[in-house]
Order: structure tokens, then sequence, then C-alpha cells
């Protein structure tokens, strides 16, 4: 019976031509990171990450009331964890001695700017899968190329998956986390059977968002809770009873990113990475950069159909609408992070959704047109500006 239905599973997922241009335009951007990374010189932010995340796998607590030697890590765990684990393993592969530091290993690894970037890189590229993967479900085929697209040549995006940071971990977590969400409603609507593989992706996912930055696990706990309301409707009883379970599954995988170390863990309740306010300058910096303009003037092109036509007003655009302009706004008062950043995807939806509606109207040949050129010319920007990361 499993193995029945395992093979109808595999039968069902299909490798035809949209996956493979999914794929292809996903290796531009693997590409596209890749080159910015061999030419981008390592930065002291780099081995700091490196030597406190080879710390915390190899040699976690070496002083009285530490955790690592660059002391309790308040906020971000995960970047630190990520970037080491590949330093570590690389280690282990060829032998070199634990007491080995990052100063002297950069000298004896030629790989180690690609061993430290690449699980930033994966993840950029990971969050353009997830991204794919939701709109071409909720906008067909020509709004999951249109929101990959701009994804893919968004020179935020590259430049964010090029270097350590939490960053493009906590936009991964967050648009995981939300959506996978939704998935929970639907699956609350079916039979219990499948409840639970989602309500388990879901803790994770949070737990994920959590250890690259409290204040992403806050936002996205409080979205989680806002859709499933809104879409879960007979069955919102069960909410309350889901949301422990995935506040208490998040905290422990959190607390084991820590190494269930008390005193280390201790620090994220006594810092301030929690508290956030609302700016308008994140905004106002991204969309006055030139880079950004083909964007920025899609985005606008997008609402203002989203604002006249009745027929782009519907859940699969107004969901990411709802996130993108709070996370545009909100800067974090306590820890540095880049919230405009955890945005970017949601509004990149967002448009992809709209232009895909405005493509099954009667001024389609038009609208085509207009999307090829936002999307050229973004890539064009992208390109053009891969040159200037690499300083």
């Amino acid at each position: 019976m499993g193995t029945a239905r395992t093979t109808h599973q595999l039968r069902k997922f299909r490798f035809e031509r949209p996956q493979k241009i999914a794929v292809a335009m996903l290796l531009v951007l693997l590409g596209e990171c890749l080159w910015v990374s061999a030419r981008q010189p390592l930065s002291e932010t780099d081995y700091q990450f490196a030597r406190c995340g080879r710390e915390m796998w190899e040699r976690p607590s070496p002083l009285t009331g530490y955790f690592t030697t660059c002391g309790n890590i308040h906020d971000g765990i995960l970047a630190y964890r990520a970037a080491g684990l590949p330093l570590t393993l690389g280690r282990l592969v060829t032998g070199q001695a634990a007491t080995t530091s990052t100063w002297e290993m950069r000298h004896e690894v030629g790989a180690i700017k690609l061993l430290l970037r690449l699980p930033f890189i994966l993840a950029g590229v990971a969050l353009g899968a997830c991204l794919w993967w939701v709109t071409r479900r909720l906008f067909g085929n020509e709004g999951g190329y249109i929101s990959l697209a701009l994804y893919c040549f968004s020179p935020a995006v590259v430049r964010a998956s090029t270097v350590p940071n939490n960053e493009i971990l906590a936009a991964l977590g967050i648009f995981s986390a939300i959506y996978t969400a939704i998935g929970v409603s639907h699956a609350l609507q079916g039979p219990k059977r499948k409840w639970r593989p989602r309500i388990v992706l879901l803790t994770v996912a949070l737990g994920f968002t959590a250890a690259a930055h409290l204040a992403a696990f806050v936002v996205a706990l409080v979205f989680t809770v806002i859709f499933m309301a809104w879409v879960a409707e007979e069955r919102r009883a069960y909410i309350p009873t889901l949301l422990i379970v995935w506040v208490l599954g998040a905290f422990f995988l959190l607390f084991a990113s820590y190494a269930f170390h008390p005193d280390a863990f201790s620090y994220v309740f006594r810092s301030a990475a929690g508290q956030m306010w609302f700016s308008l300058e994140p905004a106002r910096w991204f969309f006055t950069a030139p880079e950004n303009s083909a964007f920025t003037i899609g985005l606008i092109g997008a609402l203002a159909l989203y604002a006249v036509s009745r027929r782009t007003r519907y859940f699969g655009n107004t969901t990411p609408l709802l996130v993108g302009v709070p996370l545009m706004l909100l800067v974090t008062t306590g820890v540095a992070s880049e919230p405009w950043l955890w945005a970017l995807p949601f509004l990149i939806t967002f448009v992809g959704g709209v232009f895909a509606d405005a493509l099954e109207a009667r001024w389609r040949k038009a609208f085509l047109w207009a999307t090829g050129a936002l999307v050229v010319g973004q890539a064009g920007l992208c390109l053009a500006g891969l040159w200037g990361m690499t300083g």
C-alpha cells in the first residue's frame, strides 16, 4: 500500500518543459553567485563568521561562561553554523588538525571562499525554487516565469547570497513558513493523515527562521496565525493547540542550535533581538536605487493594476502584498537586520501574480511586450551591476 502511494506520488511529479526552464533560470542565478563569490575578496566579516562557526561545531564553550571566543551570540546563530559547517567538514575530509585556525586555513584550502559562502548561495537558490513552486501553483507557468526571472536578476538577492549573513536565511525561512502555513490551513480541511507532515514541516521552517533572526520568527508566527485564521474556517479551533506545538518546537530547534547550552541560549531572551519599529527609510533607499529601477517600475505598474482591476484582487495576490508592505517598512531596533530583503520575495510574488492576470486580458500582446521589457531591463541592470559587487 505504501509502495503504491509512493509510486503514485513519483508519477505525479513530472520534469517537463516548465520545470526545465525554471532549473535553467536557477542555474543562471547560481552562475551569478559563483562568479561574484570567486572575484570577491574575503573580508573581516567573512573571517569572523568562519572562525565562530567552526568553534561552534568543533570546540563549543572554550571559555567559562562563553559559547565561543566570539562571545555569546545574541541573535542569528544560524549563519555562523552555516558558515562553519562546510569548513569543518572540509577539515575532516582533508585530515587537518582541529586546532587549525581559520586564519591559517585560508592559506591551506584554496576553495575556502566557496566553502564559506556555499550555504548562503544554496539558500538563495532554494528561496528561488520555493518562489517558483508557489507562484506557478498560484499563477500558472507565466506567473512563475515572471516571478522567478525578477528574483534571479535581483542584485539584492545576488549580493545577499554571496556573503555570510542571516538575511537570506531569514528570507527563506519567512517565505517558506508563511506559505507552508497556508498549505497547512488547506490540509486541515482534508483527512488527518495529511496534517502531520505539513505541521512538522512548518515547525522546522519556524525553527529555521528563529535561528536566523528572532524578529523574523515573530513576524512569521504572526502572519501564520493570521492566514490560518483566514483560510482554516471551520478548523480554527485547532489553531491554539498548533500554535503551542510550533512555538515549543521552534524554540527547541533554536535551543539545539546553541548545542543545548543554557547560558548561551539565555542571551536570546536577554537581548533586544525582538524589538521592532517601522520606518520609510528602507523603502526609500531600495526603490530609489538605480539597480532596482526596473523592478520599481514593475511594482508601481502592478499596484496600479491591482487598484483598478477587480480580477487581480484575490487571495493569491493579496497575501504577498499584505506581507511584503509591512516587511518593507519594518526595522529592528535591537539588532542589525534587513527586513526589506525579507519583503522582496513577497513583492516579487505580487508582481508576478498581477502581471500573469494582465496577460489573460484582451490587451495580452501589449502586456506581453511590457513584461518582456521589464524582465530584460532588470536582467540588464543586474548583470551590469555584478562587477560592482566584486570590489
